[in-house]
């Protein structure tokens, strides 16, 4: 029995072609929503601050099951994003949520994996990159409390959490 009731869907767009894929879907009249944040880019003649998505590859929807098949065929679609084998729903709170977080334009960063006090940590850019560290307290997202063996000592880094990343 196909289900007549429209929910969030989170689908799986081709690598760097989101904003086309929600033009293509808003052309069928679907509903999309593609999260967006601010960032500067640097070129070695100018600055420019452009709009990327949040969430790399992912776009959200808002359909019924019978349109399934209409999204699977527009371009730049690859595939609906499962959940313990049923293709995952959003539920309307999630996204409205997110919808205001970015729309008080705060400065939000988006990290792909937990780092826990005591854990050795490679620095990926700024200064300090390349050295390995243990992150001994977190001050706030941008402020770390890094312990680099090597010197003996505790220093305070200001850098971004997406600059650190766990070592295996």
């Amino acid at each position: 029995m196909i289900e007549n009731t429209y929910k969030w869907y989170p689908i799986y767009t081709r690598s760097r072609a989101e904003k086309k894929t929600q033009e293509e879907l808003n052309r069928k009249n679907i509903e999309t929503y593609l999260p967006l944040k601010k960032i500067i880019k640097q070129w070695s003649d100018r600055k420019k601050i452009i709009e990327e998505p949040l969430f790399k590859s992912y776009l959200f929807i808002y359909i019924s099951s019978k349109e399934y098949t209409e999204v699977l065929t527009t371009y730049g679609i690859s595939r609906f994003i499962y959940f313990s084998g049923k293709i995952a729903s959003i539920p309307d709170k999630q996204l409205e949520d997110l919808r205001l977080l970015l729309a008080n334009d705060t400065d939000l960063e988006l990290i792909e994996y937990e780092i826990s006090l005591g854990e050795k940590v490679l620095i990926k850019a700024g200064p300090f990159k390349g050295i390995i560290a243990e992150l001994v307290s977190l001050k706030n997202k941008k402020s770390l409390v890094l312990r680099l063996e090597s010197l003996g000592y505790s220093i305070l880094i200001n850098t971004s959490m997406a600059f650190i990343e766990p070592i295996k």
